[in-house]
């Protein structure tokens, strides 16, 4: 609750608000303070574009005024209004006319009444009001003062707030030396202590249906009285029961009817009341989140100002340590050294510090706004609500902003990054300085960069924020995708890398580490990383004869030759069982295309088969034959035409290739004995188009064995 003292107090008397009003900019500011700091404007510079009911105040123009710190707010120079004595319509600097109480009362008569009347003395005409918190001028209408609406939420939060401060409540029934009260029953109307509740208010009988409460709840409730109504400053016998959405304000009848918000947008009271209390209740939920970061963050700067001083010890009893085994020359230096370290230990200590009590101001106004929005929240006058529920509103967005990214990051490293390096020779003592000898701190793997691709990844990393050691070069590694072990497959400066050929429906561990000079730091955090589980692959343009032809995204091929010419699949295999299939849209004159699996240097301008880089079957309207180093074996029946399709099955758990006709095994198996890297591939002449289709699941008629039921399949 002390944080929220500064909310209620004046920004022109400093003292706690007594009968404040609302200003068009929705500041607040004390009635008999107004009166103060009220000045005359001459008739021909009285502007028109500000009135004190709000009637002419453009709302818009609250996103266009400065925010000023409370040092820069300027209310100081008002105290003149009421202390000093000033000549009346004495001429200020700007042109504008002073106009000071006309008869100087003491420092404790504030309000300056009328005497015998209790009212204010009437308000000059032309008289201006500056707000002393964003220095908006506004010029008064005919009814002064009295066009400003009345804060009675913020009097009844200042209310509660200075009894709770008050002293505490007495027992009314001791007869000497009455003790502190605890309870007080709310139908007798009596504070009791302990004892004297025990005695003559017993919890039985008539008695035990009384209501006992805490004695500052019981004082509240004694001293509550029932809501006011709210009555229009435009139409004071009318009450408050609309609210106009244009002008953000609430309105009576009177006002909808003649007013100038005839044609405006109104809403219900109670809705908006509602409305309002919502959007200011999601805002500090918001809000108090902030707060609680930065009471954390608080926290984890007190701990670092601990770890700077227990590393500053630390260090500089090393150095004394190794300085003290020098000969005589290097104790001259030694403190050159010292006075170093302890600038470094100060300069940490003294930013670190400096953040703590920047964070701790900041930390206060924050919980002084929340609990008083909380008290806010706690009023049930609708109209006396949404008078300040914008301005609270903005000022819960404002403050939450100020919290942005970057104002809870630590702005110095614990850490001293400096080593004594104590091999030079005597000759070389007048060189004898710090250097970084540190090896590299571990990298942070930057996880929303990090992805994988079908059978690639891509990792980045960058290093820690507050690491200012010098950095040669990163070494990625990454395992066999199996629990295996870690290889290297990156060395460089580059903090991003992708690596390719993986393989499909794996798991994959990587992590980084960074090198320096002075060695190799430690490994960051290690990542698995998930390969596709489908092999989904295209034809390859890259790796293709110039005489093919793709199209449909790299995925149906022929060919601008009579000569076969070989393309191959753009992802290589290496283990898993793996199937897929090429539909034949196209088939002239009877050509014999060939199916198969190829390494990455197959040759391109022959058909598929006649190296010993290529596995294939060719094959013709009638029939088929395998070929492998230009060696042609398992003639058999059955051929192809258009609308056929032909599928190729490749199992490293086996390490065989077989191929499938129209869904039917064509042949025994073709190839086993299969190890290593290949690549689907095809070759054939312009007579035939195929379509690929990849990422198929196994055919039935396909059992693996149990060997192969634990292997991943693509």
């Amino acid at each position: 609750m002390d944080e929220m003292e500064e909310e209620l107090k004046c920004p022109v008397c400093g003292s706690f608000f007594r009968e404040p009003i609302i200003l068009p900019c929705s500041h607040n500011i004390c009635l008999a303070c107004a009166r103060n700091i009220l000045v005359q404007t001459p008739d021909a510079e009285s502007p028109q574009s500000s009135r004190a009911s709000g009637s002419d105040y453009d709302y818009l123009d609250l996103d266009k005024m400065s925010l000023y710190s409370e040092a820069d707010s300027g209310y100081g120079s008002y105290g003149g209004f009421v202390s000093a004595p000033t000549t009346p319509c004495q001429k200020s600097p700007n042109g504008v006319r002073v106009f000071p109480p006309s008869v100087p009362h003491p420092p404790q008569a504030q309000h300056h009444l009328l005497p015998h009347t209790g009212v204010l003395p009437p308000v000059p005409r032309n008289s201006c009001l500056t707000c002393p918190q964003c220095h908006r001028s506004l010029t008064l209408d005919d009814r002064g003062l009295r066009g400003f609406p009345k804060n009675r939420v913020l009097e009844g939060v200042v209310d509660r707030y200075q009894q709770s401060k008050a002293a505490a409540l007495k027992c009314q029934l001791c007869e000497k030396s009455p003790r502190e009260a605890t309870v007080m029953c709310e139908q007798c109307d009596v504070f009791y202590c302990d004892p004297c509740r025990l005695r003559c208010h017993p919890p039985r009988g008539p008695l035990a249906k009384h209501r006992l409460v805490p004695p500052a709840q019981g004082r509240i409730s004694r001293r509550t009285s029932p809501r006011k109504i709210s009555t229009c400053t435009e139409h004071e016998l009318e009450n408050l029961s609309m609210y106009c959405v244009q002008c953000k304000t609430p309105v009576c009848y009177q006002c909808l009817e003649d007013g100038k918000h005839s044609t405006h947008e109104v809403k219900a009271l109670g809705a908006m009341w509602k409305l309002h209390k919502g959007q200011l209740s999601q805002a500090l939920n918001v809000l108090s989140d902030r707060a609680t970061e930065a009471k954390e963050f608080l926290v984890q700067l007190r701990n670092m100002v601990q770890h700077i001083q227990e590393n500053g010890v630390e260090f500089e009893a090393c150095l004394v340590a190794q300085c003290d085994a020098l000969i005589e020359a290097l104790n001259r230096r030694k403190a050159q050294l010292l006075s170093r370290v302890t600038k470094e230990h100060e300069h940490k200590l003294s930013v670190v510090r400096d953040q703590i009590s920047h964070c701790t101001v900041k930390l206060r106004q924050t919980t002084g706004l929340m609990e008083y929005c909380l008290e806010v929240i706690k009023e049930n006058d609708p109209s006396g609500f949404l008078q300040i529920s914008d301005a609270l509103i903005r000022r819960v967005h404002m403050t939450e902003n100020q919290w942005g990214k970057g104002s809870l990051t630590p702005r110095m490293s614990s850490d001293f990054d400096l080593t004594l390096d104590s091999g030079p020779l005597l000759q070389t003592i007048h060189q004898l300085d710090f250097v970084q000898m540190k090896v590299p701190a571990a990298p942070i793997l930057q996880l929303e960069e990090c992805c994988t691709q079908t059978n690639s990844a891509t990792l980045s990393w960058k290093q820690p924020p507050l690491s200012t050691i010098a950095v040669d070069g990163y070494i990625l590694e990454l395992d066999d995708g199996n629990g295996g072990q870690f290889r290297e497959v990156y060395v460089g400066t580059e903090m991003i890398c992708t690596v390719d050929g993986l393989h499909f429906n794996s798991a994959y561990k990587s992590r980084v580490k960074a090198y320096n000079s002075s060695g190799v730091g430690q490994y960051s955090k290690t990542l698995v990383m998930q390969t596709s589980e489908i092999a989904w692959f295209t034809f390859d343009p890259a790796s293709a004869h110039p005489d093919i032809i793709l199209s449909n995204d790299n995925l149906t091929v022929t060919c601008n030759s009579y000569d076969d010419r070989v393309v191959m699949g753009n992802t290589g295999f290496s283990r898993g069982v793996h199937y897929w299939e090429m539909t034949i849209d196209r088939y002239d004159n009877h050509p014999d295309p060939a199916f198969g699996i190829a390494r990455a240097d197959v040759m391109k301008d022959v058909m598929l088969g006649k190296d010993d880089k290529a596995w294939a079957m060719y094959v013709d309207n009638n029939r088929s034959w395998f070929m492998h180093n230009n060696s042609h074996t398992n003639r058999t029946d059955g051929g192809i035409s258009k609308g056929a399709t032909v599928g190729v099955l490749l199992d490293f758990t086996r390490g065989i290739l077989l191929f499938l006709i129209n869904d039917e095994q064509q042949g025994p198996v073709a190839f086993n004995t299969l190890e290593g890297m290949y690549y689907p591939a095809i070759s054939l002449n312009r007579n035939v188009q195929v379509t690929l289709h990849s990422g198929l699941p196994i055919p039935d008629f396909y059992t693996p064995g149990e060997s192969e039921a634990a292997a991943s399949v693509c």
